[in-house]
C-alpha cells in the first residue's frame, strides 16, 4: 500500500490527462493538492514542512523555469508582431521547400541549439511555433519537437544536468558525458527518422531523404562523443553539435536537393537581404551571443554577473538548503534581454513590446499553474519519501536485472519534474549506490548507470506534462496567429485548435516514450559487456 499510493500521483496524471482528458492544469493542480494530502495524513509527513516543500516548488516552477518559457514566447511573439517570422520564413525556404528538410532544420538543428543553450522547455516551445508559423500541422510539430529533444536534454543549458550528476556523485564529467554520449549514439541517429515520420505521414516519408535523415543522426552523433572526450567536459557537447547539424542540413540541402511535389511546402519565391535576414534573425543571434558570453565558458563575466543572487531559506525540512534567486546569469533573463534589443532592431518600440509581454502573460497563464502544479508535486513527492520509495521497491524487486530497468527510474524523475537536472539531483546517487551494491568496488558500472540516468531523463521529459504545457503555451497563440493570416474557416481551426489538447498529445507521444524506454533498457544490459572497451575509451578521456 505504501508503494501504491507513492505511486498513485503518478497514476493519476496519466489517467487524468490520457483517459479522462482533463485540462492539463485542472490535472495537474489535483495533483498537488492530493500529494499534499497523501504525504501529512498517510506517511505522517508535518503539515507545515510540506507546505514549505511545495513553497520551494513554487520558488522553482517560477524562478527559472516560467521566466525562460515566458521569456521563450515572448520572443517568437515579438518576431511574429514585428512581421520578421515572414522574413525567416523565406530564409528558410531558400535552404530547401521540402517539408521533411524543413522539420529536421528546425526540430532538430535548431531545436538541439536551443536546448544546448537556453534548456528549461525552449527546445520545443520555440522550434515548435515556428513549425506551426511555416505551415506545419500543430499536433505533429509538438510531438517532432518532443521526440526530438528526448536525446539532448542532458547536455542542455551549458550541459548543466551532467555537471550536476557529476558533482553530486564525485564522478569526472568528461568520463560521464563520454558515456552518456556512447549510450545516446544509436538514438542521436535514428531520432531523425522519426522526426520525419511523424511530420511527413510515416515511414514512406523516409523514401527520397534517407540519406540526408541519417547524416543529420550522424551530425549530433559523432560530434557529441568527440567533445566530450576531447574538449574537456561535456559543457559544448549539444551546443556545439547543434552548429555542424544546421551546417550539415543547409549543406546536403544545397547539395542533394529534394523536389518531390507531395512534400512541397510554399512559402513564395521573395528573396531576402543579408541585411534583412541579420535584423529578422536578431533575437536569436543575441539569444547565443548572451547565453554563451554570461555561461561557464567565460569564467569572468559568469562569476561577475553570479554575484547578483539571493539565498532564501524556503523548505523548513532537516538538512535543507536555503533556495538561491540567480538574478542575470539566468538563460530567461538573456532570453528577455535578446528580445528587448531585438525588438528595437526590428523598430518595436517600448509600447509594442509592452503589448506583445502582455498577451505573453494572457496567452500562458493556465501554463503557469499547470507548470507550478507539475514542480509541487514533484518537491512533495521528494520530500515525504515517495519518490525514494518508488526508486527502492524498483532496486529491490530486479536484483541482478536492475540495469535494464534502471532507465525506467531516470526517466521517472524527469517525468514527475521535467527536467533533466532534477532527475539527475533526485535519483543519480541511487543509481550509483545500486551500481555500488550489485558490484562492490567496480566504478564502471556506477559511472554506467549514471549515465543511464542522465540519458534517459530525456526519455522521461518527452512524456513529461510540464514539456506537453510548455509545448502548447508555445504552439497555441503561433496557431491562432497562423489561423488569422491564412483565413483558415472556422470549423477547420477548431480540429487544428482542439487536436493540441494535453491528453491527444500524451497518447500519441506515449508510444515514442516507451520504445525509446525499451531500446534504452536493452542497451543499459547487454551494453555492459562492452565495458573493457569503455574502460579503453576513458583511458583516452584522461589522457
Amino acid at each position: 500500500m505504501d508503494i501504491f499510493l507513492a505511486v498513485l500521483p503518478i497514476l493519476w496524471l496519466i489517467v487524468a490527462l490520457a483517459i479522462l482528458k482533463m485540462p492539463a492544469w485542472k490535472a495537474c493542480l489535483a495533483a498537488a493538492i492530493g500529494t499534499y494530502i497523501l504525504a501529512v495524513f498517510y506517511y505522517g509527513e508535518n503539515a507545515y514542512i510540506m507546505y514549505t516543500g511545495a513553497m520551494e516548488g513554487v520558488a522553482l516552477a517560477v524562478w527559472p523555469i516560467l521566466l525562460v518559457i515566458t521569456a521563450a514566447i515572448f520572443t517568437y511573439q515579438l518576431v511574429v508582431h514585428t512581421k520578421a517570422m515572414d522574413t525567416i520564413k523565406i530564409m528558410l525556404s531558400s535552404v530547401t521547400s521540402d517539408m521533411r528538410i524543413l522539420a529536421l532544420l528546425l526540430a532538430w538543428g535548431f531545436g538541439n541549439f536551443m536546448e544546448g543553450m537556453a534548456g528549461f522547455g525552449t527546445a520545443v516551445a520555440i522550434p515548435a511555433a515556428m513549425m506551426v508559423a511555416v505551415g506545419f500541422d500543430p499536433l505533429k510539430s509538438i510531438l517532432a519537437c518532443l521526440v526530438a529533444n528526448s536525446v539532448p536534454t542532458t547536455f542542455g543549458s551549458i550541459a548543466i544536468p551532467t555537471t550536476t550528476l557529476a558533482s553530486l556523485t564525485g564522478l569526472q564529467p568528461a568520463e560521464l558525458g563520454t558515456f552518456i554520449a556512447a549510450q545516446l549514439f544509436i538514438l542521436n541517429v535514428v531520432t531523425p527518422l522519426f522526426i520525419v515520420g511523424i511530420i511527413a505521414g510515416g515511414v514512406k516519408a523516409i523514401k527520397g531523404v534517407f540519406i540526408q535523415t541519417i547524416i543529420a543522426g550522424f551530425a549530433l552523433a559523432i560530434p557529441e562523443l568527440l567533445i566530450n572526450m576531447y574538449a574537456g567536459g561535456p559543457e559544448l557537447a549539444v551546443m556545439g553539435s547543434s552548429i555542424v547539424i544546421m551546417a550539415v542540413i543547409i549543406a546536403i540541402a544545397k547539395i542533394m536537393p529534394v523536389n518531390d511535389p507531395e512534400y512541397k511546402v510554399d512559402m513564395g519565391a521573395k528573396k531576402v537581404s543579408a541585411k534583412e535576414g541579420l535584423i529578422a534573425a536578431s533575437p536569436f543571434i543575441l539569444i547565443f551571443i548572451l547565453l554563451i558570453g554570461t555561461s561557464k565558458l567565460v569564467p569572468p563575466v559568469y562569476n561577475a554577473l553570479m554575484v547578483f543572487k539571493t539565498s532564501v531559506p524556503i523548505h523548513a525540512g532537516v538538512n535543507a538548503k536555503p533556495y538561491t534567486f540567480v538574478w542575470i546569469a539566468t538563460p530567461g533573463i538573456m532570453i528577455f534581454i535578446s528580445a528587448l534589443i531585438g525588438g528595437f532592431i526590428q523598430k518595436a518600440g517600448l509600447s509594442t513590446q509592452k503589448y506583445v509581454l502582455t498577451n505573453t502573460f494572457k496567452t500562458l497563464k493556465l501554463t503557469y499553474v499547470t507548470i507550478i502544479s507539475v514542480v509541487v508535486t514533484a518537491k512533495l513527492m521528494t520530500y515525504s519519501g515517495m519518490t525514494g520509495m518508488i526508486a527502492n521497491a524498483l532496486v529491490g524487486a530486479t536484483g541482478s536485472l536492475y540495469p535494464a530497468f534502471a532507465p525506467v527510474i531516470g526517466a521517472l524523475g524527469a517525468f514527475l519534474t521535467g527536467s533533466g537536472t532534477n532527475a539527475n539531483v533526485l535519483f543519480g546517487p541511487l543509481q550509483t549506490a545500486a551500481a555500488h551494491q550489485l558490484t562492490p568496488g567496480h566504478d564502471t558500472l556506477a559511472l554506467w548507470l549514471a549515465a543511464t540516468n542522465s540519458g534517459s531523463a530525456g526519455v522521461g521529459k518527452m512524456f513529461s506534462p510540464q514539456s506537453i504545457a510548455i509545448a502548447i503555451g508555445a504552439v497555441g497563440p503561433a496557431l491562432n496567429t497562423f489561423i488569422e493570416e491564412n483565413k483558415i474557416d472556422a470549423q477547420k481551426a477548431d480540429q487544428l485548435r482542439h487536436s493540441i489538447d494535453a491528453s491527444s498529445i500524451m497518447v500519441h507521444v506515449s508510444k515514442y516514450f516507451l520504445l525509446y524506454l525499451i531500446v534504452f533498457g536493452i542497451f543499459t544490459y547487454f551494453g555492459q559487456v562492452f565495458f573493457p572497451q569503455l574502460e579503453n575509451l576513458l583511458t583516452l578521456v584522461k589522457h
